[in-house]
């Protein structure tokens, strides 16, 4: 079995390097409506939004990346420091392996910034037995709560992966039981992992207590891609075509987006690559967007590379909130929009 480190230092690698992505972008198809008369002033328009209690200065997360492997110390300190500087979220990978005490200071080196919103990370089959692994109770949760001082913890589902790791945990029952006790005792949100996030799941989440909802649809970083690569280096000819089998499967980002409406706070992430993506997200219905391939490269370069990218998406988002006159947020969300293509004949195939 491959340690977990070395897996974690794989997904970066591939994610840096390789084709991990559908061709198609679905938020390409979401068209915000031109307002030629905006009345607004744009050095007055306010992007900042409250999540989960904790104010954002635009409304962007970026998304659970990594950790618990040598290089993700210099990742994670260069996100948190750029997401500090700019008032918005951030989210860690999955922290199983830092609870357990590998590598648990690329997870806890974000406690030396003040992000204003801070995610924790622990997968949902590691809540239920797996094989003869021991699960991950409620006290190891609070750990991997305390590992970076979370103020949420997002669960990940992330079955697609696993039924593409030759690893993988690929036991599902009791998912949902295992979220609702946690749901009593920590503040939780759930995160697919590029799957998405469908009306019936919405719908069942929403009975277990959980604060919100990262729909992570597809679109945007594929993990059956990601296993896919690690196959072909390791010659597993039945992985390889598993990978190839279900590189775009999932709901694409958008549609999922409108499919998780339960009356929860929705992020919207899977593909998102720039400010007018994240405008779009709002105006569908999302309390924010999340990003996290799209500053991955820049996260392995410099806190001020991040800043950079993330600067230009809040700069374009202003720039879209103007041209469809929106001085903040709340008028955002119900700027009109419309959908084509791929993302309109799934909308209307669900309907």
């Amino acid at each position: 079995m491959t340690p977990i480190n070395n897996r974690k230092a794989d997904h970066i690698n591939i994610s840096l390097n390789q084709r991990i992505a559908p061709g198609y972008c679905y938020w390409d198809d979401v068209r915000l409506v031109h307002n030629a008369l905006p009345e607004v002033d744009a050095d007055e328009i306010d992007t900042s939004i409250t999540l989960f209690g904790k104010k954002l200065d635009f409304p962007l997360i970026v998304t659970a990346i990594t950790g618990g492997f040598n290089g993700a110390k210099k990742i994670n300190a260069n996100i948190a420091e750029a997401c500090a500087e700019l008032g918005i979220g951030m989210g860690v990978g999955s922290e199983r392996a830092g609870v357990g005490g590998v590598e648990p200071e690329s997870y806890s080196v974000v406690k030396d910034y003040d992000v204003p919103l801070m995610i924790g990370n622990i997968g949902a089959p590691q809540l239920i037995p797996q094989h003869s692994r021991d699960i991950f109770t409620s006290d190891g949760i609070g750990r991997a709560k305390d590992l970076i001082d979370a103020d949420v913890v997002a669960i990940h589902l992330n079955y697609l992966q696993e039924a593409i790791q030759p690893e993988g945990d690929t036991n599902a029952k009791g998912c949902y039981d295992a979220i609702r006790d946690l749901a009593s005792l920590y503040p939780v949100i759930v995160k697919e992992t590029g799957g998405g996030i469908s009306r019936d799941v919405a719908a069942r989440l929403k009975g277990t207590g959980i604060r919100g909802i990262d729909v992570a649809g597809m679109g945007g970083t594929s993990f059956a891609g990601v296993e896919l690569h690690r196959a072909i280096a390791a010659g597993d000819d039945v992985r390889t075509g598993m990978g190839e089998t279900f590189f775009d499967w999932g709901i694409p980002s958008p549609v999922s987006l409108v499919e998780a409406r339960c009356g929860l706070p929705l992020i919207a992430s899977g593909g998102i690559l720039d400010g007018i993506h994240v405008a779009c997200g709002i105006a569908m219905g999302a309390s924010c967007a999340g990003v996290a391939n799209a500053v991955l490269r820049e996260a392995t370069e410099s806190a001020e590379a991040v800043k950079e990218k993330l600067t230009l998406i809040r700069e374009e988002l202003r720039a879209a909130m103007l041209l469809t006159g929106c001085s903040d947020i709340k008028q955002l969300s119900k700027a009109r929009y419309v959908v084509l293509g791929e993302t309109r004949q799934w909308l209307e195939g669900l309907e």
